[in-house]
């Protein structure tokens, strides 16, 4: 029997972890788990697998290890024909601050592209479409079509890129304290790479977000749609494995067709050429940045998300 784990799937630290794994009831099954630097895997209920981002100290700002470690960890609980349901937390007062804008880390340094986006060694806005077209639209797109229902329980703030660890997925249970925003029309863009803005929010809301940069809290995002339930703090981690247990129960063949047919309802409403479009634009985005400012963002607009984090704080 050949084996699905390849070095080639894995970063040398997380294979050098793993042994060849096994054939238990119709999943391959490890028999020692592979280990992850910047998020945790468990499976904290039957049935139920969990992904947690592992960097509260950066408020779980997203390095390219990190994107990496969550689509190999989703892989393992895809193949795993025990696992019904996978739930996605992070550590810490905050869920994602975003990407990691101090994350060095190149495209090819941890392994080759797993989707395919060759090109990335081309200087300028090629090389750098190739990256985000790998690890942000990329990841984002596959994980929202993966066949196993996805819950993410958010507390804090969820930034920008924070929000692509949150809208590929299926059900969002947030906590009271949950914020969600996407700033970075002061960086001189559009909007974050994942760009379903209008589908989660509506077209109006989805435009004031962009526009002023100002966070919409949990109970406005249920109200919107956005969000499944609101749960108080000291409760989210109970509830969402409570929501999960349930789903889990019912038959997975019924849980990957109801999804497959939510999804594809979306689809039929444009959602991915949407998405495509203002991917493109995202990049002129970039490229226009670099002519004026030498930069892929205007640095204006982080003094500009500064201020208006603090009149936030004190208002």
């Amino acid at each position: 029997m050949s084996t699905l784990f390849t070095k080639d799937w894995f970063p040398g630290a997380v294979f050098a972890t793993m042994v060849r794994p096994t054939r238990v009831k119709g999943s391959m099954k490890m028999a020692e788990a592979p280990t992850f630097e910047d998020i945790r895997y468990d499976r904290p209920a039957e049935r139920v697998a969990r992904i947690t981002l592992a960097r509260p100290d950066k408020h779980n700002a997203q390095s390219l290890r990190m994107l990496y470690e969550i689509n190999d960890a989703l892989d393992l609980a895809m193949d795993d024909d025990e696992v019904n349901v996978v739930i996605v937390a992070a550590d810490g007062k905050n869920f994602s601050s975003g990407h990691d804008l101090a994350d060095r880390a190149r495209m090819g340094d941890l392994r080759p592209p797993v989707l395919g986006f060759g090109g990335y060694r081309h200087p300028g806005p090629q090389g750098h479409m190739s990256r985000e077209q790998e690890v942000y639209l990329g990841f984002c797109w596959r994980w929202r079509n993966l066949p196993k229902p996805i819950i993410v329980q958010v507390q804090g703030k969820a930034i920008a890129g924070g929000l692509m660890l949150i809208w590929p997925f299926d059900l969002i249970i947030a906590a009271d304290d949950a914020e969600f925003s996407d700033p970075v029309v002061a960086f001189g863009m559009n909007g974050h790479e994942f760009f379903v803005h209008a589908f989660e929010l509506g077209h109006r809301k989805a435009k004031q977000m962009l526009f002023t940069g100002e966070a919409i809290g949990a109970a406005e995002a249920k109200a919107l749609g956005m969000v499944n339930e609101v749960v108080p703090r000291g409760e989210l981690e109970s509830f969402t494995l409570s929501m999960a247990a349930k789903i889990a129960s019912r038959p997975a063949i019924g849980l990957k067709t109801a999804k497959m047919s939510v999804n594809q309802s979306m689809d039929a409403q444009g959602l991915w050429n949407a998405v495509q479009s203002a991917f493109n634009l995202h990049q002129f985005g970039h490229a226009n940045n670099v002519a004026l400012h030498g930069q892929i963002v205007d640095p204006a607009g982080l003094e500009t998300i500064r201020r208006d984090a603090r009149a936030s704080r004190e208002g």
